[in-house]
């Protein structure tokens, strides 16, 4: 096969950094399944690890990209053959194996999924891992007995990807969504995807007793340290958190008494490392139940050579939903 293009992170002098490179078959990774990719996304920990912010990429040099759609080219394992539509999320694509900024991908067979009918390869990117995150919040949070009926559902952080998601999600299932935001001029864009009500994160008294009022029968949180822990004092007994982010810090002080006195219960979502039984789920769930009617709407397209520009943007909160890169491979 001829080189094809990839944008590839490299570490130089303690510092981590990214460029495009021309590649072959054999400079990828190994694995059983080859894809031609269409699309790629661009997430938070995809910008932490491009642009060397945090301690994201355990091996370099590896093509960036938590996230692929395309067709496979060629796969040495059964499950799969060439002309399939399929797409990766997670695992250790882009951090410690090569990932979806490139025109062709290399992976284990065991991360593959098959495009579930009802999706296209741009929505599976449109969704990507941020999709995957909010779909999976949501189907914890109903394990563990949320239903429309028992209250207001607060999203914090709510113009980011998986938060954009989340309350298109939350408002199609029935929810009164509360979205939360630091950005005063995107309440009238919350409110178009489903938000029944939008607080402005300024404006928003935490308090500092043990138990607060109690407000929330369930929360979706993407911002972590304080936030989260004026979460747990606000909610209502027998409400439940899923906490999959923490762009607001990482530290949580709260205390034994919303988990003990109002039975709150705080769900870790790790969508890396979803076992594919519940992973093939949630994509089936994103193509029918949880398929955001708004797709369009939350997520917007950049050609494959504009990525270096959507990095910085992304970590200094320029940007909103979901953004979807086009990569043409054969160029």
């Amino acid at each position: 096969m001829n080189k094809f293009s990839a944008y590839r992170i490299f570490e130089q002098d303690g510092k981590s950094s990214g460029r495009f490179v021309d590649l072959t078959l054999g400079d990828l990774d190994q694995g059983e399944v080859v894809i031609q990719t269409h699309y790629s996304s661009v997430n938070y920990k995809d910008a932490l690890a491009a642009t060397g912010a945090g301690k994201v990429i355990r091996r370099f040099p590896c093509v960036g990209g938590i996230d692929v759609s395309g067709v496979v080219t060629s796969s040495s394992d059964a499950r799969f053959k060439a002309g399939d539509a399929v797409l990766v999320t997670g695992y250790d694509m882009g951090v410690a194996h090569d990932g979806g900024y490139a025109e062709y991908v290399r992976v284990p067979a065991d991360w593959v999924v098959p495009l579930p009918p009802g999706l296209t390869l741009f929505d599976a990117m449109a969704l990507g891992t941020a999709g995957f995150t909010a779909a999976l919040s949501i189907h914890r949070l109903e394990q563990n007995d949320l239903r429309p009926e028992n209250g207001k559902v607060i999203v914090t952080g709510a113009t980011g990807g998986v938060a954009s998601l989340a309350i298109v999600m939350l408002a199609q299932l029935g929810y009164q969504v509360v979205a939360i935001t630091g950005k005063d001029a995107e309440h009238e864009y919350l409110k178009s995807l489903g938000a029944a009500e939008v607080l402005s994160r300024k404006e928003v008294q935490m308090g500092t007793r043990p138990l607060e009022k109690s407000q929330w029968a369930g929360a979706l949180d993407s911002v972590g340290g304080e936030t989260l822990a004026w979460l747990t004092r606000t909610m209502q007994q027998s409400g439940a958190i899923a906490s999959f982010g923490n762009a607001g810090g990482f530290e949580l002080h709260t205390t034994v008494l919303p988990f003990i006195l109002r039975g709150v219960r705080l769900i870790g979502i790790d969508s890396s490392a979803t076992v594919m039984p519940v992973r093939s789920q949630m994509w089936k769930r994103m193509a029918t139940d949880l398929r955001p009617k708004l797709l369009a709407q939350v997520a917007h397209t950049v050609p494959f050579a504009g990525l270096p520009e959507i990095f910085p943007q992304l970590l200094q909160g320029k940007l909103r939903g979901r953004t979807v890169i086009e990569i043409k491979a054969g160029r």
